[in-house]
C-alpha cells in the first residue's frame, strides 16, 4: 500500500470512530447517581460496600471480602451509560453489568486471567470473548477515567476516555434489564465512581 492510500485509510478510520462517538454524544445523558445518597438504586441488604461521600460513590470490600452488586431501580432497554471511575487500593476487579449479571464490561484486573481487562466484555461460560484495544495507553491508574457504553439490542460499543476501544455483538444479551455496578468477591479493594449517567435511546 502506498503512502497516499495509507493516509487516506487512516483518516477514514479516524472519521468512523469520531462519528460513532459523536452519535452517542447526541443523546441526552441524565444523572442516575445524585452524589448525595443512593436514591434510585437498589441498596443491598446489610450494605457495607456502598457509600456516598463528597459527591462520590465509594466502593469498598467488606472484612470477609464478600462481593456485591448495586443495581439501578429502573429497567432499561437500549441505552448509553457513562461513568467516571478512579481505581483505588488493592487489586481492583469491578465492572458494569448490562441488563443482567451475564453481560459485564470489566473494570480492572480479571481474576481468571490475572491481568487488566478494562473495557472488555465478560460473559459467564465464555470468559472474555473479545478484548478492548489500546487500554494500556488510555487507562489512567492514578486519575479519573471515563467509561462509556452504548447498548443497542445485542450490540455494544465501548469508549474509554473518548476513544472507541471495542464493538461487540453478544448473542446472549437480553432485551431489557437494570444496570449494575460490580464489586467482585474475594478482593480487598476500593474504587470510586462519579458522574454516573444514562440516556435511553
Amino acid at each position: 500500500m502506498n503512502k497516499a492510500k495509507l493516509i487516506t485509510l487512516l483518516f477514514a478510520m479516524i472519521f468512523i470512530v469520531g462519528n460513532s462517538w459523536a452519535q452517542s454524544e447526541n443523546v441526552k445523558l441524565k444523572k442516575v447517581f445524585n452524589g448525595k445518597n443512593l436514591k434510585g438504586w437498589d441498596i443491598p441488604e446489610n450494605n457495607i460496600w456502598w457509600s456516598v461521600e463528597d459527591g462520590l460513590l465509594k466502593v469498598k470490600s467488606g472484612p470477609e471480602k464478600t462481593g456485591s452488586i448495586l443495581w439501578t431501580s429502573k429497567v432499561f432497554k437500549d441505552f448509553v451509560v457513562q461513568a467516571d471511575f478512579l481505581l483505588g487500593e488493592g487489586t481492583v476487579d469491578s465492572g458494569i453489568f448490562l441488563r443482567d449479571e451475564k453481560q459485564q464490561i470489566q473494570i480492572g484486573e480479571s481474576g481468571s486471567l490475572k491481568r487488566d481487562m478494562t473495557c472488555s466484555p465478560y460473559i459467564p461460560g465464555k470468559g472474555y470473548p473479545a478484548e478492548a484495544e489500546g487500554i494500556a495507553d488510555l487507562l489512567k491508574k492514578d486519575d479519573w477515567n471515563t467509561l462509556k457504553i452504548k447498548a443497542v439490542g445485542k450490540d455494544y460499543t465501548i469508549w474509554l476516555n473518548g476513544t472507541q476501544v471495542l464493538e461487540f455483538h453478544s448473542e446472549s444479551a437480553i432485551e431489557e434489564g437494570k444496570i449494575g455496578i460490580q464489586l467482585h468477591p474475594n478482593r480487598d479493594m476500593t474504587i470510586d465512581y462519579k458522574n454516573i449517567k444514562v440516556a435511553e435511546i
